[in-house]
């Protein structure tokens, strides 16, 4: 059995059952780089404030460095007895340099270790995200290149409601994706504040330069209250708030794929590779795919109020409790990036079937504003526009017509206000010249909006 750090107080030694129920190797080993890291930059400052002599430094910075290479060379053993990450590399710079490892703990404690690594661990995560962020952008943006000028129906309550250009509307998805990376710009403010000298919770006594030791390591700030420092995971929380409304949306392209994917949409074409087939079925090609990001969606938001509910009752400063914020963590880091990364390979290889897509133009009426706002420009205000045009697609249902094959003497018996100008209307020319406006689907304004995205992203 290993000795404890705390054995002195104890008579008996801890159940065997209890230390591996109570171990947190096997998922923070992860973090032993930002331990390592943290470890360099404390021992610096002990040195600095002469608790540490120069020799000592010199050793504890040369066994960090060799346990280091070992764990990326994949030597290093992991060992439960050891509980958590720290005392796995503390008890390993013991077995190299003796007595000297033990210093490295003066002042500080496990609960300022484990918040300091994951805060670095998560300053990394948060440029990686970035980038899986930016690279899905460009692959919207060049599918909407790709495909500029493709009119499909646009849908509201996924019935047809009036055209749009394609680009327009898988631009949304850009638009939704830019203000994440906004979010985590943001949140990088919060994150990035310093826990080092916090100690257990009343502070370091031993005058370590703070300031100096968070700069080293590339935070910001350092934190201004010591239990705060211990007991907030309000920085998880928010990063796994910002990975939950990633994955909606992301879960709502895929919702999109899948239904024009599906044989009466008819939309698109989802490369084979990214497909599976049945068991059973020889005829089925099935949007796996886009279905599991849909379906880990669940895993993300499930993952948040896993971490609120943790957090919800327990009183300052630190519980053992908190050991248990790391699983949820990594598995929203692990499910969004991932889902990221799928998303843009399906983007980057999805192809529009521009055919399909026209035979749904003639569908639902489309042009139906137009008329009423057609009727708008003859003086009746929009409410009985909008009732006479209602009525006029019900007379057009009936007779197996399109709008713009009413005669005019059928549209005057509904109104005598309409002329022949109200064919001029009833055109997908007009709708888009109509719809130049910010933000709007004209052919120039979704243009203009395309290249601004691309000038976005070079500056990213």
């Amino acid at each position: 059995m290993v000795k404890k750090p705390w054995a002195g107080r104890f008579k008996e030694e801890i159940h065997k059952f209890f230390e591996d129920f109570s171990e947190s190797i096997s998922f923070d080993q992860r973090l032993s780089s930002y331990e390592i890291k943290a470890s360099l930059s404390y021992a610096k400052a002990l040195k600095e404030a002469k608790v540490l002599t120069e020799k000592e430094y010199k050793l504890i910075k040369k066994g960090l460095s060799e346990i280091e290479k070992e764990i990326k060379n994949g030597k290093f053993i992991f060992r439960k007895e050891y509980e958590d990450i720290h005392m796995n590399i503390e008890e390993a710079l013991y077995k190299k340099i003796g007595d000297v490892a033990y210093k490295l703990h003066t002042g500080r404690s496990r609960n300022e270790q484990v918040v300091t690594d994951v805060r670095l661990y998560l300053m990394d995560k948060v440029e990686e995200l970035k980038k899986d962020l930016k690279s899905l952008m460009e692959a919207i943006v060049f599918k909407a290149e790709r495909y500029y000028g493709v009119i499909m129906p646009g849908f509201t309550h996924l019935q047809h409601a009036q055209p749009v250009l394609f680009s327009h509307w898988i631009m949304a998805y850009y638009e939704m994706l830019k203000l994440h990376l906004e979010r985590l710009k943001d949140y990088e403010k919060r994150l990035k504040i310093c826990p080092i000298g916090s100690s257990a919770f009343a502070g370091n006594p031993f005058n370590i330069d703070r300031e100096k030791i968070a700069k080293e390591l590339g935070f910001t700030n350092v934190s201004k209250n010591s239990v705060f420092a211990i007991s907030s995971r309000d920085f998880l929380i928010e990063l796994v708030f910002i990975l939950g409304i990633i994955m909606l949306d992301l879960s709502r392209l895929s919702e999109e794929i899948i239904i024009w994917a599906t044989q009466e949409f008819g939309f698109i074409e989802i490369p084979d590779q990214f497909c599976t087939g049945s068991s059973i079925m020889p005829q089925k090609k099935n949007p796996d795919s886009a279905e599991l990001i849909r379906g880990k969606a669940a895993s993300v938001i499930g993952n948040l109020f896993q971490l609120m509910i943790l957090i919800k009752a327990l009183p300052l400063s630190y519980n053992r409790d908190l050991q248990e914020d790391k699983p949820p963590l990594f598995q929203a880091l692990e499910t969004t990036q991932s889902s990221l990364k799928m998303m843009t390979l399906l983007v980057k290889d999805l192809k529009l079937n521009e055919e399909k897509i026209k035979l749904h133009l003639d569908k639902g009426y489309l042009l139906a504003t137009e008329l009423a706002d057609y009727l708008v420009t003859k003086g009746i205000p929009f409410r009985k526009a909008h009732h006479l045009t209602g009525q006029i697609i019900l007379y057009a249902e009936k007779n197996g017509k399109k709008l713009e094959e009413i005669t005019l003497k059928e549209f005057k018996d509904f109104s005598s206000l309409i002329e022949k100008d109200v064919y001029e209307w009833l055109t997908l020319e007009n709708f888009f010249k109509r719809r130049e406006i910010i933000g709007g689907t004209g052919y120039l304004t979704v243009k203009k909006r395309i290249e601004e995205a691309k000038s976005e992203l070079e500056r990213l």
